[in-house]
C-alpha cells in the first residue's frame, strides 16, 4: 500500500511526485512524461509563457528551467520565446533529477478499495494507495463545438489531437478560435502551404504586447508589476495569492476562470498570422455537413448575415471544459458522487482534496477554485506544495483510523456519519 499514487506525469504530476518523495511519502507516479507537449504539440511551437514564469516544482528550487537552459546552452530570456521541444526536454530532466522514477504506462481506471484507492494499468496491473493525485492535464477536456462534432475524425479534430501538421499540406483548412492555440495552428499551416482560414466568435483577434523590460523605473514597476500571467495587479493578485482566490464568491470564482485570460495571441505570432492567414471574426458556425468528401460549412454573424465555403478539414482550437463528468479515469459511479461547484467543475478543498477523501486533483481541474493560474505550469508551485500537506494530513488520518479489511466508501461513510452526530 503506497501512500500516494500520481496520475499524470506533466508538470503538475512531476511537481507534486518531487514535493511528496521530499517528504517522506511512499509515492509512484505513472504516465507518459510530458506527453501534451512531446505528443499534442506541432513542432515549430513556442511556449507563451514567459521563461522565469515556467518553472516545475521541487522542493529546493534546484531544477528550475533556467539550470536547465544554463546545462544545455540554451537561451532562457525575459521576452524571448521559448520552443516547445525546449521546454518538453526541460521536463524530461527534472523527471530525472527530481522526482521518483516515471512508470509510462498510463493508468485506466482508479476506484475505491479497502484502505484507499486502487489503480489498474492499461495492461491489468492494479496498485494500491492511500490517496491518488489525478494531474491527468488537459487532453480529457477537449471542447469541439456541437455544430461540428458530428462529421467525424476525418473531417473534423481538436488542435491538441496533433503533433504534426504535414497532412494538411495543399489543403484547405478551417481553424476555430482566436486564442493562441487557433492562431499559432493557423500560422504553422499557412507557413507550410496550406489554405486556412480562422472563424471566431469573438468580435476582434487580440494581441498580447511585447513585455516590457525586466529591469525599469521603480514608478513602472509599481504600475503594472511582472507576474507569471502577465503585467498587473489583478495578474498579480491570480498568480501570488490562489489562497486567496478561493475565498471569493464561488460565482465570482468561476467567471474569472473563464474569462479573465481571454483569447489572445502571443506578440511575435501576429506578423505571421496577418501575412497568411485569412481572419473571419465575429462569425459562429451555425451547421457543417460532408459533401463529396469535403466540409460544407454555413456560418452566421452576430448581427446576422451568412457566410457559406467549403474546406477539406476542420480544427477547432476551442479549448477545453474540466467538467467533473469529463474525468474519464474515474469510474461513472466515482464521478457520480463528486462534489461539483456550479459550473461543472469539481469541488476541491483549500488542500486540493475532493469530496472524497484522499482523492486529489491538480491544474485546469481546480481553476474555478484557486484561479487563472491553474491553467498554466505557474500554478504546479503553488499546488504540488498544499496538495502535498493534504495528502500527508490524510495519510495520518488513515492510519489512524482505518480499520483492517475497510472499503474507502465504508470509511469516508463512517466519518461522516461521526460528524453529524
Amino acid at each position: 500500500m503506497h501512500d500516494l499514487l500520481i496520475v499524470g506525469a506533466g508538470p503538475y504530476g512531476l511537481s507534486i511526485a518531487s514535493h511528496a518523495a521530499a517528504a517522506g511519502l511512499d509515492v509512484r507516479i505513472f504516465g507518459r512524461t510530458m506527453a501534451s507537449w512531446r505528443d499534442h504539440m506541432p513542432r515549430g511551437m513556442f511556449l507563451k509563457s514567459e521563461p522565469w514564469a515556467s518553472d516545475l516544482s521541487d522542493p529546493a528550487g534546484r531544477y528550475g528551467l533556467a539550470a536547465f537552459c544554463a546545462r544545455e546552452g540554451l537561451p532562457a530570456e525575459h521576452g524571448r520565446p521559448l520552443p516547445i521541444e525546449h521546454f518538453a526536454s526541460y521536463g524530461l530532466w527534472f523527471a530525472e533529477q527530481a522526482a521518483p522514477p516515471v512508470d509510462e504506462r498510463l493508468i485506466a481506471s482508479v476506484r475505491t478499495g479497502p484502505g484507499g484507492y486502487e489503480a489498474r494499468t492499461e495492461d491489468g496491473e492494479v496498485c494500491r494507495a492511500r490517496a491518488v493525485a489525478l494531474a491527468v492535464g488537459v487532453l480529457p477536456f477537449t471542447e469541439i463545438p456541437r455544430a461540428v462534432r458530428h462529421l467525424g475524425a476525418e473531417h473534423v479534430s481538436h488542435s491538441s489531437h496533433h503533433a504534426d501538421l504535414l497532412r494538411f499540406r495543399g489543403r484547405d483548412v478551417t481553424v476555430l478560435g482566436a486564442g493562441q492555440a487557433a492562431l499559432e495552428t493557423a500560422a504553422l499551416l499557412a507557413e507550410q502551404g496550406t489554405r486556412v482560414r480562422i472563424v471566431a466568435r469573438s468580435p476582434r483577434v487580440d494581441w498580447n504586447t511585447v513585455p516590457p523590460a525586466w529591469q525599469r523605473p521603480w514608478w513602472e514597476s509599481l504600475r503594472a508589476p511582472h507576474t507569471g500571467l502577465g503585467c498587473g495587479w489583478r495578474n498579480k493578485f491570480y498568480a501570488q495569492t490562489p489562497g486567496l482566490f478561493r475565498r471569493l464568491p464561488e460565482s465570482a470564482r468561476a467567471r474569472v476562470a473563464a474569462d479573465a485570460l481571454g483569447p489572445a495571441g502571443a506578440w511575435w505570432i501576429r506578423d505571421r498570422v496577418e501575412a497568411g492567414v485569412e481572419v473571419q471574426v465575429g462569425r459562429q458556425v451555425e451547421s457543417a455537413e460532408v459533401v463529396g468528401g469535403r466540409v460544407r460549412v454555413h456560418t452566421v454573424g452576430a448581427t446576422g448575415g451568412a457566410l457559406r465555403f467549403t474546406t477539406d478539414h476542420v480544427i477547432a482550437a476551442t479549448g477545453f471544459q474540466a467538467t467533473t463528468g469529463r474525468i474519464d479515469v474515474l469510474p461513472p459511479e466515482v464521478r457520480g458522487g463528486l462534489r461539483s461547484l456550479s459550473d461543472g467543475t469539481p469541488y476541491v478543498s483549500d488542500r486540493f482534496e475532493t469530496s472524497y477523501p484522499g482523492l486529489f486533483l491538480a491544474g485546469l481541474t481546480t481553476a474555478s477554485s484557486f484561479g487563472p493560474a491553474m491553467r498554466f505550469v505557474y500554478g504546479a508551485a503553488f499546488t504540488a506544495e498544499r496538495l502535498v500537506r493534504g495528502v500527508e494530513r490524510h495519510v495520518r488520518r488513515e492510519r489512524r483510523t482505518t480499520l483492517p479489511g475497510q472499503s474507502h466508501e465504508e470509511h469516508a461513510h463512517r466519518g461522516a456519519a461521526a460528524s453529524a452526530r
